[in-house]
């Protein structure tokens, strides 16, 4: 069954100087203040459309990566997954590198590297992501 998740922004003024609001409006957890500034400089409090690509990237890969986990029949301690996306004004977003540590109690570092290939490219947020270089750097903690 498909299911459908929105969010909203409202955004006033212009490109430089303007400023808006993103509302989470499925899960209703939160309003964040977005700007140009933040999205091209440094933060300083707000958030960026790069930022919320990388929260949903990092979730997304950490539940494929357990899922397939769970298909070899290996349950994770824990999956600690960081998405850096990057994004070059004039040019967009230019990549999104994943970077897992987990433990896996049982699991070999062959299989672990392999099944973390497979999650990278079998994440949707990957998929929708097509066109943007992916790149991971997984380690398998003891």
């Amino acid at each position: 069954m498909a299911t459908t998740r929105t969010a909203h922004t409202v955004w006033n003024g212009d490109l430089p100087s303007g400023s808006g609001q993103v509302t989470l409006d499925t899960s209703g957890v939160g309003t964040y203040d977005v700007t140009w500034k933040a999205r091209s400089e440094q933060a300083e409090g707000k958030t960026s459309p790069e930022e919320l690509i990388a929260a949903a990237h990092s979730a997304c890969f950490s539940m494929a990566f357990s899922n397939m986990l769970g298909e070899e029949g290996k349950t994770p301690d824990e999956v600690h997954t960081t998405a850096d996306v990057t994004f070059q004004p004039g040019e967009g977003i230019t990549g999104s590198h994943l970077t897992l540590k987990a433990k896996v109690p049982g699991l070999s570092e062959e299989d672990f590297q392999r099944i973390a290939d497979n999650a990278k490219s079998g994440c949707p947020v990957s998929a929708a992501l097509a066109g943007v270089n992916i790149t991971l750097t997984a380690s398998l903690e003891s």
